[in-house]
């Protein structure tokens, strides 16, 4: 799917780079017309990233644009269940007084590491969207790498072997390998392991994708070592940089992104004692990965 005229009229172009477009004359806090909608939407399928620069959004207005796309999805996590309204996560770097926080003493740092949000999830997450709030000067970016892109560069031995398989992916393992707080009892009975195909096709486009990231813990029917080491080989694949778009965020950019087929993670690459970065997310309920 690529993009077309249409979305030309639209003011919808391409990014530079492999994928990903960018929406100008759009107010996602206004009300869009039901056309303007489908083609938002076509344009994101075609382009698996969307950039809104310069919206002025509040907290309602974000969770009535996501809505439209579909079910939000409250967050696993209650550390990210917001105070006010459950299903907006806030990401900062701030605590509950306003005061900046070191990044050395983050009890979440999973952001950090490549990953498709809840993935760990039986039903995964559709998309992300997220709403640059405040943002530091430089730096704080996020990188996004497509997995379409990286499935079909594979050699084809490559996409025979692992045609069929299986990875387990596990909120309490992916704790693990971000060196997070432990999952508490609650979230591990709320999200226990669960076997996704590793190469997954996208519900909406047919396209196959790899479906892997810092959630997964292992491969079912091969040793554990083996199959993580096999992950940790196509993850670092996926996430060569010809595959990778890097977002540098402006104070009201809305970016949504599609989390069938693509992996994320934010840069710490700021001064967390110096600078704030306060992001407004919400996240859409998906299908079952086939």
């Amino acid at each position: 799917m690529a993009l077309t005229a249409e979305h030309d009229s639209l003011g919808i172009a391409a990014l530079d780079g492999a994928f990903g477009a960018a929406v100008a004359g759009v107010d996602l806090g206004g009300t869009l017309a039901d056309a303007e909608f489908a083609t938002i939407r076509d344009a994101f399928l075609a382009s698996q990233i969307l950039v809104f620069r310069g919206q002025q959004l509040d907290k309602p207005a974000q969770i009535r644009f996501t809505e439209r796309f579909g079910e939000l999805e409250l967050p696993l996590n209650r550390d990210y269940l917001g105070a006010d309204y459950p299903a907006l996560h806030v990401v900062t770097n701030l605590d509950t007084e306003g005061r900046l926080k070191d990044r050395k003493v983050l009890a979440n740092p999973g952001n950090y590491f490549w990953h498709t949000d809840a993935s760990y999830m039986a039903v995964p997450a559709m998309a992300t969207l997220l709403y640059a709030v405040q943002v530091p000067p430089a730096g704080g970016d996020t990188a996004f790498a497509n997995l379409h892109l990286a499935y079909e560069a594979l050699p084809e031995t490559t996409k025979a072997r692992i045609d069929g398989m299986k990875a387990v992916h596990s909120w309490a393992q992916s704790r693990i390998n971000s060196g997070s707080r432990p999952a508490t009892e609650e979230e591990a009975r709320s999200a226990p392991p669960v076997a996704h195909p590793l190469v997954r096709t996208h519900p909406d486009t047919g396209r196959k994708a790899l479906y892997l990231g810092n959630h997964t813990s292992h491969i079912e029917g091969l040793p554990v070592e083996e199959g993580r080491a096999l992950l940790g080989e196509l993850l670092a694949h996926a996430t060569a940089p010809r595959f990778v778009y890097r977002h540098r965020w402006q104070p009201g950019d809305l970016v949504m992104w599609d989390n069938r087929c693509l992996v994320h993670r934010a840069s710490d690459d700021f001064d967390f004692t110096t600078h704030a970065r306060v992001l407004h997310r919400t996240v859409l309920r998906g299908t079952v990965p086939v």
